[in-house]
């Protein structure tokens, strides 16, 4: 298909879902950015080798992939026109993206317990990584939130049906990938000391 054809809305739509994908892409150029410099900066002297990531991190990596299903299930209900599966599904999404943030700061207590602070005199190269790169999630998860939010009220506002799921689409688009790019993040922070 051109991507010249088509309807104004049509066009709209493309053009749309195609800005939230360069947006995307400049992320994980980011996020491909901070964990380059991660690996280049454990070759130090300073670097640890033999810490444990908080289990709290491990606790959102499961609290993030069911919000993912969540937002999956919304997305079919309102398919299926049961709007009140929807306000449910969505609202769960949402609570469960404040319990990854909770969660994320549970973990920086957890390091900060250990000794390790972001900075000063205590603490280390490896962990200030580790807060960088938990802090720029954090950051995308809750502009996902507030696309959350957005997309309740639009959904209370019944703007949103199984012909008109743009604005719907798009922040289900997000929240999957700030989801997936948790698992790669923690997953690497997990397995490359």
């Amino acid at each position: 298909m051109d991507l010249t054809e088509g309807t104004l809305k049509e066009k709209t739509n493309r053009a749309k879902k195609m800005m939230l994908w360069f947006g995307i892409a400049s992320l994980i150029m980011s996020f491909a950015g901070l964990t380059s410099a991660y690996i280049v900066s454990s070759n130090r002297e300073d670097w640890l080798t033999d810490f444990q990531l908080p289990n709290a991190f491990a606790i959102s990596a499961v609290v993030i992939i069911i919000s993912s299903l969540t937002f999956i299930l919304a997305k079919k209900a309102l398919k299926e026109s049961r709007r009140q599966f929807v306000t449910i599904w969505l609202w769960i999404t949402l609570i469960l993206g404040v319990v990854f943030i909770y969660n994320q700061f549970l973990g920086f207590n957890q390091i900060i317990d250990l000794g390790y602070n972001f900075t000063g005199p205590t603490s280390n190269i490896t962990m200030t990584f580790i807060f960088i790169i938990a802090i720029a999630h954090i950051f995308h998860v809750a502009i996902g939130l507030i696309c959350l939010l957005v997309v309740i009220y639009n959904h209370f506002k019944q703007k949103y049906n199984a012909n008109n799921m743009l604005g719907f689409e798009l922040a289900a688009t997000f929240w999957h990938f700030v989801d997936i790019l948790w698992l790669y993040l923690f997953l690497f922070l997990y397995f490359f000391r």
